[in-house]
């Protein structure tokens, strides 16, 4: 006896969401996900498909003896014969698992220990074999979404009327997907080996993007109004002395590749990535001394004669370099600081030539860190605004840096050394894709503080960099608050829109369908569209669909075709008429106005009334603004969307709100930064703010998928969200580069 990974029984009929006996607001919140799994789903079943038809033709391929390459060949043709039949299958059962979440057999769960005699059966090793590697993979899947999948229980148990759902019972759990393909694949008819391939294949091609899925359902059910507030990341804590560390959004295992593809929604001044343990100073050093002695080298060859100088050369001692350092640091404010890292190297020889009366060198490894930060300096300013008022800022911290760079390496290889925090602060202020006027006097001043704080303190203790950074870094995290609070509010009134759009969506259909067949005036037949349609939206907004209101708001609409309607008699009562007049008046109609739209809707004669009358109320009903007209604005029509703009627009729909986005502005080479807040899955309109949360753009996802295409609009990932990350990776590169070097860079620790 064994507990097996059964497939799930096909002899039963597979119901549809459509047929469900599910009350009507859960099943359309089911259908809405059904079509988003569906649509993620069916994409990534035929790259699987498409993956091990490719990899059972490499294994032909490779075979070692002709009985093994039959094998595989005879699999693959039975795959391409039968592929078809797997796609719909596995949506079929996923749709049928979705309409079972109130059924007691789905709900609850059995915990009577052993089973029954009857339930007893042997098993075949094979399907042992099979069993183990989906329950495996639903295992690990749980693992790495552990905290979205319990919040998707919470919000099953919402919509099934029952307790929260586990992940072994969500019918779009890691468990439920595994029996599901355990059961379709049933469909490529082939032998027991063929299929573990195909789970394999299916762990690494389909599930390797579930934890996203997850977030995207969770989402999606919050838009829903099923448990908007439910959320598992933490409040960050702010204990005295420690420095605050953004919680991750995920708990998945650590993957570099995918970790450099993860897009940013990090606020300016925090950071996505969490701290990765200490860095290896003195080897990582080495590596960039490496690097640098190689770069020497080179640049040696190609001087005329050569390197073959080997002549010993007086060079600065360490208590020289840092006394001069501290001199030039001392300037008076008035004095233009140097504008580089070369300046500041040829003034310090300069003075010691001055002083010995022959020239000067500095040491190899003082040369090397005043080489690597001058680099590093070179590339953060390609970054920079040419008006950047934030660049004499940067210069005043060059002497300063240098010196903690001379006594601790860690700035070159610790990505959450506080002096590279402030650094980075300080670039991104000026950073080219903050528009001139968008900048904050209030956080320059913030950082002019920190930087006198550095300058006219720093003797050697790193501390002071540390204190400048913290108090910096508050100032930062009090704008992020200010800017959550700022688009929370943006995307509070952008989903009240959408809500307005679908209630006002959904009350021309009620009347669509209560019209159809019918005719009725043309007049009565725009009164129905523009006065009552608000009516209905209104009611709609209130009350909901499953509300009485609405059930008398629909009779009222029957009652008003019925007397409208060519060729009947239909009747409204005096008490119905009321209440159609006070239902016009709420959404804003004046009371005589209100009162000859009732008059026109409910006498049944409103062909034969006075035209002037009617003239005259239509002139009104023009003037006067409609419920939500300010948002109907009608989108240009667009051509259909090409290969490449489509896989951009499926892409988009999976990202979480607050990714960041760079756009190209106009036909300059001026970048501009945006956060997307929110989007709609169903309107397809995008909200965008900037870094301090005001309100800059709306568009559809359509348009942000064609500019993603034609290269106008870029997703910041993590691995590029930082100034300070990408000017270093890009000394790292050119360094590399330069000197043909193969060995790997040096490990940037975040």
């Amino acid at each position: 006896m064994s507990a097996t990974f059964e497939p799930l029984g096909s002899s039963i009929p597979r119901p549809t969401l459509a047929s469900a006996a599910l009350p009507r607001r859960v099943r359309r919140v089911l259908e809405h996900l059904y079509a988003l799994v569906s649509d993620e789903m069916s994409r990534q079943l035929e790259h699987m498909l498409g993956e091990f038809e490719q990899q059972l033709f490499k294994h032909a391929d490779q075979a070692r003896n002709a009985a093994a390459q039959a094998t595989h060949l005879e699999t693959l043709r039975t795959t391409r014969l039968n592929r078809t039949d797997l796609v719909p299958r596995f949506l079929a059962l996923v749709e049928s698992e979705l309409t079972t979440i109130r059924d007691p057999s789905h709900v609850v769960e059995t915990t009577d220990g052993l089973p029954a005699f009857q339930d007893m059966r042997l098993v075949d090793h094979g399907e042992i074999d099979e069993a183990n590697l989906l329950r495996s993979i639903a295992a690990r899947q749980e693992s790495r979404a552990n905290l979205p999948l319990l919040l998707l229980g919470q919000r099953f148990g919402v919509l099934a009327g029952a307790p929260a759902f586990d992940a072994e019972r969500l019918p779009v759990g890691p468990y439920a997907l595994g029996r599901i393909l355990s059961e379709a694949a049933h469909a490529l008819q082939i032998s027991p080996e063929g299929r573990l391939h195909l789970y394999k294949v299916y762990d690494q091609h389909v599930m390797s993007g579930y934890a996203q899925l997850v977030e995207t359902m969770n989402s999606l059910l919050a838009r829903e109004n099923v448990l908007p507030g439910l959320s598992f990341v933490p409040i960050r804590s702010r204990t005295g002395g420690q420095r605050d560390e953004p919680v991750p959004r995920r708990s998945e295992p650590v993957d570099p590749d995918a970790a450099r593809q993860r897009p940013t929604t990090a606020w300016p001044g925090q950071s996505d990535a969490g701290n990765a343990g200490p860095a290896l100073d003195e080897e990582a050093f080495g590596l960039l001394q490496q690097l640098l002695s190689a770069r020497r080298d080179l640049m040696g060859k190609l001087r005329p004669g050569g390197n073959n100088d080997n002549t010993p050369r007086p060079t600065l001692t360490r208590d020289e370099l840092t006394n001069a350092l501290s001199t030039l640091q001392s300037l008076p404010l008035h004095k233009t600081p140097p504008r580089n890292l070369t300046d500041v190297r040829q003034t310090l020889l300069a003075q010691a030539r001055q002083q010995r009366g022959e020239a000067t060198f500095l040491s190899r490894e003082d040369s090397d860190a005043f080489e690597l930060l001058e680099l590093f300096y070179n590339e953060i300013g390609r970054e920079l605004r040419t008006d950047a008022a934030v660049s004499n800022l940067l210069s005043r911290l060059q002497v300063p840096l240098v010196r903690l760079a001379l006594e601790d390496r860690g700035f070159f290889v610790r990505n959450e050394h506080p002096a590279r925090q402030l650094l980075n602060a300080v670039a991104e202020a000026g950073a080219h894709w903050v528009p001139k006027d968008e900048s904050d006097p209030h956080l320059n001043e913030q950082l002019r503080r920190a930087v006198d704080h550095v300058v006219d303190n720093y003797d050697g203790d790193a501390g002071v960099f540390e204190s400048a950074n913290r108090q910096l870094q508050d100032h930062l995290r009090g704008m992020a608050r200010k800017a959550e609070v700022a688009e929370r509010r943006h995307v509070e009134a952008a989903r009240g829109k959408e809500k307005l759009v679908m209630a006002k969506r959904q009350a021309g259909e009620a009347i669509e369908n209560i019209v159809q067949g019918q005719k009725l005036p043309k007049f009565v037949h725009t009164l129905l569209s523009q006065a009552w349609t608000d009516v209905l939206t209104l009611t709609l907004l209130r009350s909901g669909e499953d509300s009485e209101e609405w059930q008398r708001q629909l009779e009222a609409t029957q009652a008003i075709v019925a007397a409208n309607a060519a060729g009947q008699r239909g009747q409204v009562s005096n008490a119905m008429g009321e209440d159609i007049e006070a239902a016009l008046t709420q959404v804003g109609y004046h009371v005589e106005d209100a009162g000859a739209i009732t008059r026109q809707l409910v006498t049944g004669t409103a062909a034969n009334d006075d035209a002037a009358s009617r003239t005259e109320l239509a002139l009104k009903l023009k003037a006067r603004t409609r419920l939500g007209s300010e948002e109907e604005t009608a989108a240009p029509e667009q051509p259909p969307r090409n290969p490449q703009e489509q896989e951009c627009w499926r892409h988009l729909r999976t990202l979480p709100f607050g990714t960041w986005f760079e756009f190209d502005i106009g036909e300059t080479t001026e970048v501009v930064r945006r956060r997307l807040s929110w989007f709609s899955p169903v309107t397809d309109n995008a909200l965008f703010v900037n870094q301090r949360g005001q309100r800059v753009a709306e568009q559809s996802l359509d348009s942000l998928a064609r500019q993603m295409s034609a290269g106008h609009a870029r997703i910041v990932t993590v691995e590029k969200s930082r100034l300070v990350d990408r000017a270093w990776s890009a000394v790292m590169g050119a360094l590399g580069h330069l000197v043909g070097n193969n060995t790997p860079s040096p490990e940037v620790h975040a």
